[in-house]
């Protein structure tokens, strides 16, 4: 019996499952019928059953329901499933975790005496979020119109084509390749929106120099993380901001900004130092990682 904290059985009609039923005779117009439940995961037996009555009709759900279910691709019960009850319920079970200990530690410290000071010191902790509510407001229109206009995606095309027309040595490339990472993450604060735009030119061009797909990436990872902390863009930075505000009143994204750059220049200097020696020296990415392309 599974845990009711655990997402139920999954059912999902497969291309598969389509073969199997077809081999079991189920007619053309039924399994056309199907189709609009075909590559849907659906939770649960029953919900199963009903959707499968809703797609091909309550007589033909009854005559063919096991077979339904038999060629389905099932997935078994999953703990940390998005539908599983403990997933759905995270967000309150985090609050308790620590909101219980900090309660029992006031209580313990003489610090917490009513129900009153519970509610002031939460009270006190959310007033500092203001500032990031108001920012994070403005930053995510400012975000969305950048992201509307495309020039950050034309920025990272345009670069990623000049690299490849210069055909420099692999590794001064590899460098611009970092270069031009760094400065397009400047734009695009998504790490995987910005792969998805430079993969498919980075990947190609360093295979025709010879280098591989795991150090386009390697140099990705580099010109990605070492300008993170000084890019407006990033989805953390107005909190950054309000933390930095209880030790200091007046900081800005200015300020963040001009205190974070010299830390972001040595950690830009440092990796692209360790993967030049890793490189030199042959060490190994990762596990079945060359750095060269047959």
């Amino acid at each position: 019996m599974s845990s009711p904290m655990r997402a139920p059985t999954s059912y999902k009609l497969t291309k598969d499952s389509f073969e199997t039923l077809k081999k079991a005779d189920i007619s053309e117009d039924v399994l056309k019928k199907a189709e609009s439940i075909r590559d849907r995961e659906v939770f649960g037996k029953t919900a199963f059953e009903g959707a499968l009555k809703t797609a091909i009709g309550d007589e033909e759900a009854k005559k063919s329901a096991g077979v339904f279910l038999s060629s389905a691709t099932q997935t078994p019960p999953q703990l940390t499933a998005f539908s599983a009850p403990l997933m759905k319920s995270i967000v309150p079970l985090i609050f308790l975790l620590f909101v219980l200990p900090g309660i029992a530690y006031g209580y313990a410290a003489k610090t917490v005496k009513s129900h009153r000071d519970i509610v002031e010191g939460m009270s006190k902790s959310m007033s500092s979020m203001g500032y990031y509510i108001v920012l994070a407001f403005f930053a995510s229109l400012f975000i969305a119109a950048f992201a509307q206009s495309n020039i950050g995606a034309l920025m990272a095309i345009k670069g990623a084509n000049f690299l490849k027309a210069l055909a420099m040595p692999g590794q001064v490339t590899i460098v611009g390749i970092i270069v031009l990472t760094g400065i397009v993450n400047l734009m695009v604060g998504s790490a995987s929106a910005k792969w998805a735009l430079l993969a498919p030119i980075f990947v190609p061009m360093l295979m025709q120099l010879g280098l591989s797909p795991e150090l386009a990436q390697a140099a990705y990872r580099i010109g990605d993380s070492s300008t993170n902390i000084i890019t407006p863009l990033m989805p953390y930075f107005p909190l950054v901001v309000v933390f930095a505000q209880k030790y200091v009143k007046d900081t800005g994204i200015g300020t963040i900004v001009s205190l974070m750059l010299p830390y972001s220049i040595a950690f830009f200097v440092t990796w692209v130092i360790f993967l030049t020696i890793y490189w030199l020296l042959g060490l190994p990415l990762g596990l079945q990682a060359p750095y060269t392309y047959p």
